[in-house]
């Protein structure tokens, strides 16, 4: 394996913003076709894309982890027993660690691994109304502080924060199945927004609104026939209850549940009695 090639490969997922992980032999004992040194790249979906670690069963055992790594972002380090059929089923048997992986092939060697997560930068999309927004000057410069790629969505922006992009509006902007979306469009446009984002692949979308415009837009969406898949999953009110008041504290408790949402903990909602379920739109008790 050419490490120039190597490179290459990597370079070319790192361009087109798709996550990835790398498997590294980092240490051998015993028989071993893989020796330190040894590298394997893993789509998201576990497709073994370059590199190998000396064979097919070693590769396939660790396809699991570096899913993992990637759905996590955390690195791991795991211990490859290169067994015969008889220890290998014997070994699983047993009680072992959820950090040793047990394959069935001769070599009768082992090798640690260290599989490393590659994760393109998180975009925070901040669709503005357009005007001084205190708010969103807040979350421009927090999303910044926290290494999101933040992009405004504003036809005409007031900002002291400098975002990385700047779109006038939401047509032609090619949005990513990662983006953390967060809506402020202050009543005015917010169903026609909210519809338009229904329609494609986000991991968060948010909406700042009061209570019972949340209520209102929740309810003329459903009327609208937008999927209940999306209506379930929008955050609105969007933020952790922190008992925001300040603009600042509001952008936040709004870049906290991003936060929380990306890393899949669970948190305190700031839901103020909205729900939105199957048989309409209505409080909770």
């Amino acid at each position: 394996m050419k490490q120039a090639d190597f490179a290459k490969a990597m370079g070319a997922l790192v361009g087109r913003g798709e996550p990835f992980a790398v498997a590294t032999v980092v240490k051998t004992e015993g028989a071993s076709i893989g020796k330190p040194g040894f590298k394997l790249i893993i789509s998201s979906t576990g497709e073994v894309l370059y590199g190998t670690l000396g064979g097919a069963c070693p590769e396939s055992a660790v396809v699991p982890y570096a899913k993992k790594t990637i759905r996590t972002g955390l690195p791991k380090t795991i211990k490859v027993y290169l067994e015969s059929v008889e220890d290998s089923v014997g070994a699983v048997l047993k009680s072992q660690g959820e950090d040793e992986v047990h394959v069935e092939t001769n070599c009768g060697g082992n090798m640690e691994l260290y599989i490393e997560p590659y994760l393109p930068t998180q975009r925070l999309v901040i669709i503005g109304q357009g005007g001084k927004d205190d708010v969103e000057d807040a979350l421009v410069g927090l999303g910044k502080a926290l290494d999101f790629e933040v992009v405004v969505i504003d036809h005409s922006p007031v900002l002291t924060e400098q975002p990385d992009q700047v779109a006038r509006d939401m047509e032609g902007f090619a949005f990513s199945d990662s983006d953390s979306v967060i809506v402020l469009t202050k009543g005015a446009r917010d169903v026609e927004t909210l519809e338009a984002l229904s329609k494609l692949k986000l991991r968060y979308v948010g909406l700042m609104a009061s209570a019972q415009r949340a209520k209102d837009n929740l309810a003329q969406l459903k009327k609208d026939g937008v999927p209940e898949a999306f209506l379930s999953s929008l955050r609105t009110p969007v933020g952790l209850d922190i008992g925001a008041i300040t603009p600042t504290e509001i952008a936040l408790s709004i870049i906290a549940e991003v936060v929380a949402d990306r890393y899949g903990k669970a948190a305190v909602r700031k839901t103020l009695g909205i729900t939105a379920g199957a048989s309409g739109i209505k409080e909770s008790s």
